[in-house]
C-alpha cells in the first residue's frame, strides 16, 4: 500500500511555501527601500489619487483573472477527486455483483478487481504524481474485459448481474479518466505567462509609490503585504493544478485503499475461494 504523506513531509512542504513566500517579499522589500532611497518625497507620482485609481484597476483585472484561473484549478482538482472515488466505488460495487456470477468466471473477477485496485494504489498513483502515466491504461482493466468477453449468462439473475456490470464498468472507466485527467496540469501556459506578466507589471508599479519622505517600515510593509499576498496566490494555484504532488492538499488514493480494505474483510467474511493473480503492488504473478 501506499502510505499517506507523513507529518513530516507536510511540515516539509509547509515550510517550503513559507520560505517561498519570505524569500519573494525580502528581495521585494529590499529593492523597495533601494529606490525609496533615492525618491523624491511624496512619491514619484505627483498625483496619488490618480495612481490610486489606476493600481485600483490593475489590481481588479489581476484580481479578477486569477479568481477565473483559481476557479478552474479547483473545479478539475475536485473532479478529479471525485473520479477517485467514483472508481473506488465502482470497483467495490463490481465485486458484489461478481458474487453473481458462476465459478470459475466469479472468483477470477473478483481477483482481477482486486489486483485492479491494488495496481490504482501502488503504480497507477506514483506514475501521476511524477507525470508519467500519460495515456496508459490500467492492465487489469483490459484483463477483466479479456475475462468477462467469453462469458455467456445462461440464468436470469446471472443476465441481471451482467448486464449491472456493464454498467458499473462504464462508470469506472469514466472515473478513472476524470481521475488522470489532471495529472498533467489544465492551466494553459499561456495563462501563466499572462499572470506572470501582470504580477510583474504590479511589482513596478508599486516601485513608483517609493518615498524617501516615509518611514522605511511603512514601505516595507506597503510592498511586502503585496508581494506576500500575491506570492501565495501562485502557490495556490500550483497547488490546485498539479493535485498529486507530495506535500499539503495532494490527492491521496485514500478511497481506493479503503476499498481494497473492504473487499479483503468481506472476501473473509463469506469465506469466498478468491485467488488474487497479483501481488501487493498489482503486478502479475506467474501462474
Amino acid at each position: 500500500m501506499v502510505a499517506l504523506p507523513s507529518k513530516r513531509r507536510l511540515d516539509l512542504n509547509i515550510l517550503w511555501g513559507v520560505l517561498i513566500s519570505v524569500a519573494v517579499a525580502a528581495v521585494a522589500i529590499g529593492v523597495m527601500l533601494f529606490v525609496r532611497a533615492r525618491a523624491p518625497e511624496g512619491s514619484y507620482f505627483t498625483d496619488g489619487d490618480r495612481a490610486s485609481g489606476v493600481f485600483g484597476v490593475l489590481a481588479t483585472g489581476f484580481s479578477i483573472l486569477l479568481g477565473f484561473v483559481v476557479f478552474l484549478a479547483f473545479t478539475s482538482y475536485d473532479n478529479s477527486r471525485a473520479g477517485a472515488e467514483t472508481e473506488a466505488l465502482m470497483v467495490l460495487q463490481q465485486v458484489e455483483t461478481a458474487q453473481s456470477f458462476p465459478a470459475p468466471v466469479g472468483p477470477q473477477v473478483t481477483g482481477e478487481l482486486i489486483c485492479y485496485g491494488r495496481s490504482v494504489v501502488n503504480y497507477e498513483w506514483p506514475r501521476m504524481r511524477s507525470g508519467t502515466l500519460g495515456d496508459d491504461v490500467n492492465p487489469w482493466g483490459v484483463q477483466l474485459f479479456k475475462t468477462l468477453s467469453g462469458y455467456e449468462p445462461e440464468k436470469n439473475h446471472e443476465q441481471s448481474a451482467y448486464d449491472a456490470w456493464l454498467g458499473q464498468t462504464s462508470a469506472r472507466e469514466e472515473g478513472r479518466l476524470d481521475r488522470v485527467h489532471a495529472a498533467a496540469g489544465v492551466i494553459p501556459t499561456t495563462l501563466w505567462i499572462i499572470l506572470f506578466v501582470i504580477g510583474g507589471v504590479i511589482f513596478a508599479f508599486m516601485l513608483f509609490f517609493a518615498d524617501s519622505g516615509e518611514a522605511r517600515r511603512t514601505q516595507a510593509m506597503l510592498m511586502g503585504s503585496v508581494m506576500v499576498v500575491i506570492t501565495l496566490l501562485f502557490l495556490l494555484l500550483v497547488s490546485l493544478d498539479e493535485p498529486y504532488h507530495h506535500g499539503v492538499g495532494s490527492l491521496e488514493p485514500v478511497a481506493m485503499e479503503r476499498t481494497l480494505r473492504i473487499v479483503d474483510q468481506a472476501v473473509a467474511a463469506v469465506g469466498a475461494d478468491v485467488t488474487v493473480p497479483c501481488n501487493q503492488a498489482g503486478v502479475a504473478t506467474p501462474s
